[in-house]
């Protein structure tokens, strides 16, 4: 079965180790990164969401402009705009971009930035809130009559969109999450259920839950995974490690004006997350083939940030093991933005899709030998 790679459309060069320079949307670096994606074999790219960020969904609409084929996923929160507005918004984002709009609900895991913006809901109520605007967004884009919506956080009458999506019958929606909670609705109501990177033997765990739930949730199928992780590749394995002690050197460095929102190395996470990547912290910096913990040791489990370190093919053969336990998408976020786009796309993904496509067709060859 194919793979999947979702890259970072982000807006800036900054990261945990390059301090921004200038403003926050950089058209030019935007439109670069993007291209730099499309051009190297990416899939799908990601516009993330902040409470003090340029808007994601005009970002994504700005690089639909300027790209042909990469699939423009949009972080968005529930708690910023109506469910109908939001509905026709990437409806129309979805024909401008010739149906290559995906959208990514975030239930929220800082309650700090929630309250930026607004948002005062405690966890429990923010999943319930977005499991009914994922249900919203699914008939808004489907309904062909005039519908009412009864829940306990929206409610409306007989609303019907003049506007609907290209893809048929709507765009995917990923979630992401790792609390009961979580899984519940993502399982539920998801396409796509993204997790961060952790060990195997945690990630296992992770997909048994998920699975339940989508079980309890009655789906004949879980939705599909897909695993976050931060590439350090090099041409050899000792070459591969010294970058990822420059790295975490500069990271240490306090090198990004993002740093300070990091969590801070002692602190509890709010989310059960980045409560599971220090779990892995504590166990050992390496795990596995290639996965090392320490930068998210350094950043206090702050969001994406375990990494996996080594040569093309062993960064490759890492992810082909997280395959194996039914991952299918993997989403990969360097740590100098563009330039690790490039190499991840040129030396990393042809590697993984020849090995798929060769298991493919073995596969094939030997479900066409049973049935002669």
């Amino acid at each position: 079965m194919p793979v999947e790679f979702l890259g970072m459309g982000g807006t800036n060069p900054a990261s945990e180790v390059t301090a921004r320079s200038g403003p926050s949307l950089d058209l030019e670096y935007t439109s670069r990164l993007a291209r730099a994606h499309e051009d190297n074999g990416w899939d799908r790219i990601l516009f993330a969401y902040h409470s003090g960020s340029p808007d994601p969904a005009q970002v994504a609409a700005y690089v639909a402009g300027r790209t042909e084929r990469i699939n423009l996923v949009v972080a968005h929160r529930p708690n910023v705009a109506y469910p109908t507005l939001t509905a026709k918004t990437f409806a129309t984002l979805d024909r401008i971009s010739g149906g290559r709009f995906e959208v990514h609900v975030i239930t929220g895991g800082s309650t700090a930035d929630q309250a930026a913006e607004g948002d005062f809901l405690d966890k429990d109520s923010r999943y319930t809130r977005t499991r009914e605007f994922i249900q919203i967004l699914k008939q808004a884009w489907t309904a062909t009559e005039p519908f009412d919506f009864i829940g306990e956080h929206y409610r409306f009458e007989k609303f019907l969109a003049d506007v609907f999506p290209v893809q048929q019958p709507r765009p995917r929606i990923s979630f992401g999450g790792s609390s009961a909670a979580a899984y519940a609705v993502g399982a539920a109501e998801a396409d796509i259920f993204a997790l961060w990177g952790e060990p195997l033997a945690g990630t296992k765990e992770q997909l048994a839950s998920i699975e339940r739930a989508a079980a309890h949730a009655g789906r004949q199928d879980r939705p599909q995974i897909q695993i976050a992780f931060r590439p350090i590749i090099a041409p050899t394995e000792e070459l591969a490690w010294a970058k990822a002690d420059s790295i975490l050197g500069r990271i240490a460095a306090g090198g990004s004006s993002a740093r300070g929102r990091l969590r801070q190395t002692g602190g509890t996470p709010e989310n059960s997350g980045s409560q599971r990547l220090l779990a892995a912290v504590a166990a050992g910096e390496r795990h596995d083939r290639a996965l090392w913990t320490a930068p998210t040791a350094l950043t206090g489990g702050g969001g994406n940030s375990t990494a996996l370190v080594g040569t093309p093919e062993t960064v490759a053969a890492a992810l082909l093991d997280y395959y194996d336990l039914g991952v299918r998408q993997f989403s990969a976020r360097g740590y100098d933005i563009l330039d690790d786009a490039i190499d991840f796309g040129r030396y990393v993904i042809p590697l993984v899709r020849d090995e798929v496509a060769r298991r493919d067709a073995e596969r094939s060859a030997a479900a066409a030998d049973s049935a002669a």
